[in-house]
């Protein structure tokens, strides 16, 4: 049965995929969104939960009960429902206890994981044929295959399936590949041939589920192979931010293959009194600034809490100047509905607003005063710079940056242990609170840094700066580890090295900062 709105007890078996979530059907998200209790099925489905509502169950053992009293239940099965899965005895069970059902197919491994590994399916190959190790018995019958076989659940028996087929009549030459947890960031491909399956398997530590590809098809890879080859691919990545301002830079690093994990180092909070924030926002909109400087998203949230808790919005800023350091601190901005009208042309900071401000000047400016909303650790560059010029700066606590409680245990050993491949560090603040909550980054982590200032701490903190951002934003900063990444990668293969994580290179010799 097959309903757009389940609306009484209904079962949906749902194809999950083969393992990257974000390959999970329109369908699977809407289900998923609507679900009373949810299924996962194995312990990587998880993640799909993301989709579902707070409220939702989540139960491992038998969910026709909660059908039959009326919840929509969601399983979450492996692949495709109906290709190879172990669900069928299920759904004959709904069937028989008059519960409704869906069966949502699902993105196969088949051609999935081909796709990831850079493999054709059916490029220029007259037939793709997919068998079940599990099942099958008869290897020789599928020698004989003139394009492409694909195997489930066979890595147990490889070395013996390739002798099988080879026995078959399969020339010994015929490529094969064997992907190991397709989809995923830990996705690893071995390519051989059936004549060198058993010496090339020996050291590789394969593990299910994994799918062999054998025929003509595998040489493509070479040309094809996007996933693995990403700059970043698999690398486990430290993104030491406040949690709320971390997921833009998780997204990009994900694009380019790495592994980000957030561990929040600063806690924002709001001033522990409100009334110099409560006298800023009454000068500002009374007309006592000239100018109002923001150099933080954070700054730019504050004073439009403030704004909101005042009943006012961006229209209190006419016949005001606003200047801005910084690409996220301008997007913030716009995203009020205020446009800057000076941000620094060169270095993102505070010096490099200072090197073009305007000098005060009684016949132009009416009045000489500038509001400075920023946290309450921030340096006195900024007023030192202004007031040299001749401006007035009023300095107000806009909100608190508080050290973040440490990180669970096998984090912090990570960390100290080289576990993690790099580490993003987006202020000085960010490489004090980490160090302090969870201890030094091991010699062999990349450490990257989003400018100088940052750099100039780090190594006041013994670590070895190696990647530091073209312009000081968070964006640049993961660009700038990508093209890292890249360059190692590259580095590798010109050598004739297979390409290493950091994390890979713990027992090596590294350059410790001095």
């Amino acid at each position: 049965m097959s309903s757009d709105s389940p609306t009484s007890g209904f079962v949906a078996f749902v194809g999950a995929g083969p393992g990257d979530p974000n390959l999970l059907t329109l369908r699977g998200a809407e289900l998923l969104g609507k679900a009373d209790v949810v299924v996962p099925g194995v312990e990587a489905h998880r993640s799909l939960l993301r989709h579902s509502r707070p409220e939702v169950e989540v139960t491992e053992g038998d969910y026709l009960g909660h059908a039959a009293a009326g919840r929509l239940v969601v399983r979450l099965c492996e692949g495709d429902p109906m290709l190879f899965s172990s669900v069928s005895e299920e759904v004959a069970a709904c069937a028989a206890a008059e519960v409704d059902f869906e069966i949502v197919p699902g993105v196969p491994s088949a051609t999935a994981v081909l796709a990831y590994a850079g493999i054709p399916s059916a490029m220029s190959t007259p037939e793709f044929r997919v068998v079940d190790a599990a099942r099958e018995q008869d290897w020789a019958s599928h020698a004989a295959c003139p394009g492409t076989l694909v195997i489930y659940n066979g890595l147990p028996e490889a070395v013996a399936i390739g002798k099988a087929l080879i026995g078959g009549g399969k020339p010994d030459t015929t490529p094969v590949a064997v992907t190991a947890s397709g989809t995923t960031t830990e996705q690893h491909t071995v390519v051989s041939t059936l004549g060198r399956l058993q010496a090339d398997l020996k050291h590789a530590a394969l593990a299910e589920p994994a799918l062999i590809t054998v025929g003509e098809a595998v040489r493509m890879r070479n040309t094809l192979s996007w996933f693995e080859t990403k700059p970043l691919f698999g690398w486990r990545v430290l993104v030491p931010r406040t949690r709320e301002q971390s997921q833009a830079l998780s997204e990009q690093l994900v694009s380019y293959g790495a592994v980000p994990e957030e561990v929040p180092t600063i806690s924002v909070e709001p001033p522990r009194t409100p009334q110099q924030m409560d006298r800023a926002i009454k000068g500002l909109v009374t007309g006592r600034y000239e100018w109002v400087v923001f150099t933080s998203a954070n700054a730019v949230k504050a004073v439009r809490e403030k704004f909101e808790e005042y009943g006012l919005d961006a229209r209190a800023f006419a016949g005001l100047k606003v200047a801005a350091v910084g690409d996220a601190t301008a997007r913030a901005l716009i995203e009020f509905g205020v446009r800057p009208d000076l941000l620094p042309s060169g270095e993102q900071s505070s010096e490099g607003l200072v090197d073009e401000w305007p000098p005060y000047d009684s016949m132009l400016d009416p009045i000489n005063r500038v509001l400075l909303p920023r946290a309450d650790i921030s340096t006195d560059t900024l007023v030192a710079g202004l007031t040299e010029l001749g401006w007035e700066c009023d300095d107000v606590t806009a909100y608190r940056t508080v050290r973040a409680a440490p990180p669970p245990a096998p984090i912090r050993e990570a960390i100290k242990g080289g576990g993690f491949d790099a580490v993003l560090f987006t202020s000085s603040s960010t490489v004090r609170n980490l160090v302090g909550i969870a201890g030094k980054p091991h010699n062999v982590t990349i450490i990257a840094v989003i400018g100088p200032q940052t750099a100039k701490t780090a190594e006041e903190f013994g670590l070895r700066v190696d990647v530091m951002a073209s312009k000081p934003s968070a964006s640049a900063l993961a660009t700038a580890l990508a093209e890292f990444g890249a360059k190692q990668r590259s580095a590798a293969l010109s050598a004739g090295d297979t390409p290493r994580k950091p994390s890979q290179n713990r027992r090596g010799a590294r350059r410790r900062a001095k």
